[in-house]
């Protein structure tokens, strides 16, 4: 018997909720779950359409990206994974689909604006789009390049990822993560949604502002600060 079998089966629910929010169609896409004590995660198979896959199918692999238990492969993404787990200590679970209106923004290459209050409730900046990799990189081992991609863009805009827990990838599509696989989830569903309803306002209003600062303020805080009063508290 697997000594991964309630990560396993973590990740799997993870994964089957992708398509159940209509964030992933065919094999696109995948979700992951880390066990930071062990130093590995659970992912999903490469290429495996959603409605075959089992507990049992999902393959885990340490922080280096290496296979410690399955038999298939892992995701493409694999890679990609591994670097944001090995670099961003309090993250466990990381999703990464290609959604369509959060693709459109990304390959658009264009943050997506902060509009409105529900992009409010759940961070207080723009979504940030990474640039499109360069040439050397794209040769490279492009998976673990693209993690690098990701790191360099909060980095370089002085943004946390325990705040920003989503990101567009330049021409690429969109990955988000948290301190589960569950909330890393629940983040790509918001992106979505956020980026649906940025692309229709500004097909509305193309002259449509960003939401004014002390609404910024007042969302986040109600929500997160400490004084928040949103929901039933601990």
């Amino acid at each position: 018997m697997s000594d991964f079998k309630a990560l396993k089966q973590k990740v799997y629910e993870a994964n089957m909720r992708l398509p159940e929010l209509g964030l992933v169609l065919f094999t696109f896409g995948n979700a992951s779950a880390a066990d930071r004590k062990r130093e590995v995660f659970a992912i999903k198979p490469s290429g495996v359409p959603y409605d075959e896959l089992s507990p049992e199918d999902m393959v885990i692999v340490d922080f280096d990206g290496k296979v410690l238990e399955g038999e298939m492969r892992p995701s493409s993404d694999t890679e990609t994974h591994a670097v944001l787990y090995k670099h961003w200590e309090h993250i466990g679970g990381v999703v990464h689909t290609h959604s369509t209106y959060a693709t459109a923004w990304a390959q658009a290459q264009k943050d997506i604006p902060i509009m409105g209050t529900t992009h409010a409730d759940h961070l207080t900046t723009d979504i940030p789009c990474a640039a499109p990799m360069s040439d050397d990189m794209i040769q490279g081992d492009y998976e673990e390049q693209t993690g690098y991609q990701i790191l360099n863009a909060l980095e370089d805009r002085g943004l946390s990822y325990e705040e920003t827990e989503m990101i567009l990838v330049g021409s690429h599509a969109p990955f988000t993560w948290g301190k589960s696989a569950e909330k890393a989830v629940y983040n790509s569903a918001v992106l979505e949604e956020v980026a649906k309803m940025a692309c229709l306002s500004l097909q509305i209003n193309p002259g449509a502002p960003r939401l004014k600062d002390t609404l910024i303020k007042k969302h986040w805080e109600r929500k997160h600060g400490d004084d928040a009063y949103y929901g039933q508290g601990n």
